[in-house]
């Protein structure tokens, strides 16, 4: 006879515990506890002892194997993978309803097909005709791909021993039920459950699977954060469904660098990618414009040119707004309080609003010194010249701080037909490519920025 529990599992880490507590042990999260009532089959798989059991190995004993990556051929996908699909991987990929997940995914079907790989494509929100309709959209049409319409685990691993693919792939991860566990699907033991059997298939079979994720308002990965850290690699879809351009991120890669961006392009018969992504962040940028400043920020491995937007308007509100889009707020207040401070520009009467164009968040603080610039312009209703590309961290004293990759941010900003680039003095010292130095400037402090923007 099945046997009930109720445990309380926090949604956060996905914890678990006889009974409700307002702090999580585990993860410190607050009030995230969930009631849930779990029934485990006596004699079920879940509590199977007789298991195969793996044995160590010595390191050298290990041999490599050949083709360890299938190349999608879709160069922005390979880029943020590192080179490819790593064999027996486990990736997963968040974004936004309509942001184009599906999409991607039966276009790397249709590559993948085309190299002679197997791919079992299972849907657990539409059906097989659905999948159809969509595939005749994006002319996916190889033979070597399989739909399957299904939500229970213990089917798909049947359809996986039958069909024996190369690539497996979960749209998506919320939809999957165990049925040896009560909880509806979504909840956090079931995504876990999920992960972990899909992780163990991964392994054993040397199946690469590639799952979906539904996001949070907040913009997370639903479900346990122990997801992210079962899985090898996990993907970001940014963008606004509203823009034709998407961006995937590289949240976290075993196999490759992380922070890497890829960046499409969404057409009526599915994504491209864009290689010349500088250009597409700079497509539409007004001319003779004041607060609008061009710069460079590193993303894993590609050099990206972006415009920083700033507006300063008179308010007479006693608290003026600070309001930031693409970076973090605070970083924003502190960069408007060493204005203040250093440069002596009174900045409490005015509202700042700003925005980093092309709907990218941006984590480094190299664009510091193009912030304060734009700011500056916006103020001051000064024009910034166009030709001009500003980076370079700043700290608190109003000194500009030395940033890594400063002759690929050059070479990127030369290469798109800008004369000059102010960057920080000790990086100008470090150059050693003579060629780039010509119009390359070096400052110590911002208070000698004004004399290159008035």
């Amino acid at each position: 006879m099945a046997k009930d529990k109720i445990l309380y599992i926090c949604g956060e880490c996905g914890y678990e515990s006889s009974r409700w507590l307002g702090k999580c042990p585990e993860c410190n999260g607050w009030s995230s506890f969930i009631e849930q009532k779990k029934e485990i089959k006596k004699g079920s798989s879940l509590s199977n002892t007789n298991v195969k059991r793996s044995v160590s190995l010595n390191i050298n004993d290990i041999k490599k194997k050949d083709d360890s990556r299938y190349a999608t051929n879709i160069g922005e996908l390979d880029r943020v993978l590192g080179g490819g699909i790593v064999k027996g991987s486990l990736v997963l990929i968040g974004g936004t309803p309509g942001i184009g997940k599906s999409t991607l995914l039966l276009q790397l079907s249709q590559k993948l097909g085309e190299k002679n790989l197997k791919v079992l494509y299972t849907t657990g929100e539409e059906s097989n005709h659905q999948i159809k309709i969509r595939a005749d959209r994006l002319n996916v049409n190889t033979n070597n791909l399989y739909i399957l319409a299904e939500n229970d685990i213990e089917n798909i691993l049947e359809n996986v021993e039958k069909i024996s693919p190369d690539i497996v792939i979960i749209d998506s991860i919320q939809t999957i039920y165990n049925s040896e566990i009560t909880s509806t699907p979504g909840s956090v033991s079931q995504v876990r459950e999920a992960t972990n059997t899909l992780m163990r298939m991964s392994k054993e079979k040397d199946i690469s699977t590639v799952i979906v994720g539904h996001v949070t308002k907040e913009g997370m990965i639903a479900g346990p954060k122990v997801l992210e850290h079962m899985v090898d690699a996990v993907l970001y879809f940014e963008g606004n469904e509203t823009s034709i351009y998407r961006i995937i991120r590289t949240i976290k890669n075993r196999f490759g660098s992380t922070n890497e961006i890829g960046v499409f392009e969404m057409t009526a018969t599915g994504l491209k990618d864009v290689n010349d992504a500088s250009k597409i962040m700079l497509s539409g940028k007004p001319e003779n414009s004041s607060g609008s400043v061009i710069t460079c920020t590193i993303e894993g491995t590609r050099a990206l040119l972006l415009e920083v937007q700033a507006l300063v308007t008179y308010t007479k509100m006693n608290m003026p707004r600070r309001t930031a889009i693409g970076i973090d707020n605070n970083r924003l207040s502190m960069l408007i309080a060493i204005i203040e401070k250093q440069l002596s520009i009174n900045l409490s009467e005015h509202d700042v609003f700003l925005n980093i164009v092309g709907n990218i968040k941006i984590t480094e603080t190299a664009l510091d010194l193009a912030i304060i610039v734009a700011i500056i312009s916006s103020q001051k209703n000064i024009v910034v010249n166009d030709g001009i590309v500003i980076v370079g961290e700043v700290g608190l004293s109003g000194e500009v701080r030395t940033i890594n990759m400063i002759e690929k941010r050059i070479i990127e900003a030369k290469k798109m037909g800008f004369s000059s680039c102010i960057i920080p003095h000790e990086n100008k010292k470090t150059i050693k490519e003579e060629k780039i130095k010509d119009g390359v400037i070096g400052i110590k402090n911002i208070k000698e920025i004004m004399k290159y923007i008035k």
